[in-house]
């Protein structure tokens, strides 16, 4: 009851406000940056998929340098995990179809959030033993100056994604397995644990690499699946837009107070799955060796757009197809029942091969916001690696505990850590537009963006790889 409390506080009367407010803010400074430069951020993902911008390497070891492309890859997979499948089926059955306009509300408005966190992100990052490294935790310290106020970010980012996210994704795979093959919770949680483990003592290069391939195939698949439903119920495409529009507008909804349910949940289940304004994304894109902060910036918005208009969306028609969003399922099991309902009994072990591959995706890519942070906090190589078996210990107990808890105790940590980086760059967002700025003057003059430290003079001593 406590947790449910705090829940319904923070996402009922803060996050919705708070989340569209400073979206619509910046969607305004930047002038719909996630409107007129999408051209622009399909291009950069063409050319970074063939190569990486060399200007940086010389800051580091060589071969330790990540890609435009692959810290693209590893911050979409965090975005795309449990929360396109299973998180889509709980906002829809929680808060009924408006639930998915809510979402791509989110989606919209909140990509300007990522625009700017990620290019802050890169803008402030730092040179690290093995990667570039920044993040929240790291342009609040250099650009705001509290340490106090960074320390506290990377605290509550690292228990939301190394612990808290973590156990929702090895829920959701113990689940899935579970109700698909039967296969014991315990078994799953003791072989989840022992790759996850293996994966992550590797580093960030091997994170990198091994979401560098997997992202992308997993997606397309899945988005195929989807299409290829949506593509055999065509006519009941208006049907499914008219049924989301009128449970998020419509009188009768309105009267009954489902409206309200259905924005929380949208935007709950929205933020959780494509992270516009979280804090957790810069820590991906920070990693990269790019010429300009923004063509990260760029990138990450892209991924906001793919998460939730693509991979959610697909998800959402899936489930109203099959007219089962109020039959009293909810999560994997709802999505699996869906898409069974379209293609057949298979789909079952289909889905649940895709969630097991998108959430262990996630698991990785979590790890390493979480390890980022700690980085920050103190470069104790004790620290990391206690932090690397709590990690394990937390992907074994969530395999094994309840869906309800696993969820409410991520949408908590969730909420505050989100809270902590929109005022930050609140505060810091005129040096992301100034670099936009920059950005949209050299494209102008035909030039292939390059940033230097002079361009704002006034925080030229605070970035370090510029």
């Amino acid at each position: 009851p406590v947790i449910d409390t705090i829940n319904d506080f923070l996402w009922t009367y803060v996050l919705v406000a708070v989340l569209l407010g400073a979206g619509l803010w910046f969607t305004i400074r930047t002038r719909g940056v996630q409107f007129t430069e999408f051209g622009e951020m399909l291009r950069l993902l063409v050319r970074s998929g063939r190569k990486y911008d060399k200007q940086l390497d010389r800051h580091l070891p060589k071969g330790k340098t990540i890609s435009s492309f692959q810290a693209f890859a590893v911050s979409l997979a965090s975005r795309v995990g449990t929360g396109n499948i299973a998180g889509v089926a709980i906002a829809i059955a929680m808060g009924g179809p408006g639930a998915v306009f809510w979402m791509w509300v989110v989606a919209i408005i909140g990509s300007s959030n990522a625009f700017i966190e990620s290019t802050l992100a890169q803008l402030f990052k730092v040179r690290g033993d093995h990667s570039y490294r920044g993040g929240p935790a790291y342009y609040i310290s250099k650009g705001i100056g509290s340490r106090g106020y960074a320390v506290t970010f990377a605290i509550l980012i690292t228990i939301t994604f190394g612990l808290a996210f973590n156990s929702v994704q090895a829920n959701t795979i113990a689940l899935a397995l579970e109700n698909t093959f039967g296969t014991s919770t315990l078994v799953t949680a003791v072989c989840l644990t022992a790759l996850s483990l293996t994966i992550i003592f590797g580093g960030i290069q091997r994170i990198a690499r091994f979401n560098e391939w997997l992202v992308p195939v997993m997606a397309l698949f899945y988005i195929m699946l989807a299409l290829y439903v949506v593509a055999t119920r065509i006519s009941m495409l208006p049907h499914i837009l008219k049924l989301i529009i009128d449970n998020a507008f419509g009188l009768e909804q309105a009267m009954g107070g489902s409206i309200g349910m259905a924005m929380i949940m949208g935007v709950k289940r929205g933020l959780f799955s494509n992270e516009a304004g979280e804090g957790s994304t810069p820590n991906a894109a920070a990693t990269a060796a790019v010429s300009h902060p923004v063509k990260q910036g760029l990138m990450q918005t892209l991924g906001v757009y793919v998460d939730t208009m693509v991979v959610c969306t697909a998800t959402a028609f899936i489930i109203l197809c099959s007219g089962l969003y109020d039959s009293g399922l909810t999560g994997i099991v709802l999505t699996e029942a869906a898409l069974s309902c379209e293609i057949g009994s298979f789909a079952k072990y289909f889905l649940t091969t895709a969630v097991t591959m998108f959430a262990f995706s996630s698991i990785i890519a979590n790890y390493y916001y979480g390890e980022t942070n700690l980085q920050f906090i103190s470069h104790s190589r004790i620290l990391v690696v206690g932090f690397r078996i709590t990690v394990g210990t937390i992907v074994f107990l969530g395999s094994l505990a309840a869906l309800d808890l696993v969820w409410a105790l991520a949408d908590i940590t969730m909420a505050l850590m989100t809270l902590c980086n929109i005022i930050a760059i609140l505060i810091l967002g005129r040096y992301a537009i100034s670099c936009l700025d920059d950005y949209r003057r050299q494209r102008r003059r035909g030039l292939d963006p390059q940033y230097k430290s002079s361009t704002i003079s006034s925080i030229e001593n605070k970035t370090e790889c510029w």
